[in-house]
């Protein structure tokens, strides 16, 4: 029997008009989130007219709000989906499959997603680039071989794709050396380096915050991106914690899942982390005929 596991993006998967279709089948959902924002949700989302969709502070919570109503949507659509044996978000993402799991309600996930997007938002004096075409090994070597100390690898995308972070004094030389090393350095529109060292005061005020709530015991396996395994009952708010100064680990994520049997992936909203797993099923299949 396949199993199936329901993914969701996180910041990056955002665009103007995201929600149209499902905030008038949510109204009460909708008005909830809008009370506790401050604004309206489905106008940020919707329309953007004061352009702030692509802010970290707002980014977060609308991609939190239209994860969700796009998940019970598809659950109305397809109920079995509410079975789902495994769940799985990329950073922001994660608060999604937590509450598709019932460790926390949709009021509670928004509160935690409004919080960790201000404080993102608050630092500054760093940056993000994609690395493309390299291996982690040979991202390592790079950091490594050119004295790249200040630089933290954020995300592990793909096998040829990782994100790394760090102040924007040692970017800029990181940008230099992957260039000389024949690799794309792609900058990324974001205000701080995420998922790294650089967000512990960050984080440590999120730990306070949490405090705050409690958390219930996952119904599926949720698979925490800090350590690409499914989230233990006596650690849920520790590991949700870490995941803001810790690299995001997708790939093993995804192989984690694909060792679990025969498992048809399905994404919330948007292809981005379709198009991902995709690659990594692809180096799987190609390890496993010996062609990789």
């Amino acid at each position: 029997m396949k199993k199936i596991a329901i993914l969701f993006p996180g910041q990056g998967a955002q665009f103007k008009g995201m929600g149209k279709d499902v905030f008038p089948l949510f109204p009460e959902l909708t008005e909830l989130a809008s009370d506790i924002l401050g604004y309206s949700v489905e106008r940020l989302c919707v329309s953007d007219p004061e352009g702030k969709l692509r802010y970290t502070d707002y980014t977060q919570p609308a991609l939190y709000v239209v994860n969700a109503l796009n998940y019970y949507n598809l659950k109305n659509e397809r109920p079995e989906l509410g079975d789902a044996h495994f769940l799985m978000g990329h950073s922001l993402g994660e608060y999604n499959a937590l509450l598709a799991a019932d460790v926390f309600d949709f009021e509670t996930g928004l509160r935690l997603v409004q919080k960790r997007g201000e404080l993102m938002a608050r630092a500054r004096e760093g940056g993000m680039a994609a690395i493309l075409g390299a291996r982690i090994e040979q991202v390592r070597q790079i950091i490594s071989d050119h004295h790249l100390d200040e630089i933290d690898i954020a995300n592990l995308n793909t096998p040829t794709q990782a994100i790394i972070a760090g102040p924007k004094e040692s970017m800029v030389a990181a940008e230099k050396a992957f260039d000389s090393s024949g690799f794309t350095y792609y900058p990324l529109n974001v205000s701080a380096p995420f998922h790294s060292r650089y967000m512990e005061d960050a984080q440590a005020v999120f730990v306070r915050f949490a405090a705050q709530f409690a958390f219930r015991s996952p119904k599926s396996a949720v698979i925490a991106n800090y350590t690409a395994r499914p989230y233990e009952n006596n650690a849920i708010e520790a590991t949700l914690i870490k995941q803001i100064a810790n690299c995001v680990r997708w790939v093993e994520s995804v192989r984690y899942v694909m060792d679990q049997g025969d498992v048809e992936f399905i994404e919330v909203g948007s292809t981005i982390l379709t198009k991902m797993v995709k690659e990594v099923g692809s180096e799987r299949n190609l390890a496993s005929v010996g062609l990789s």
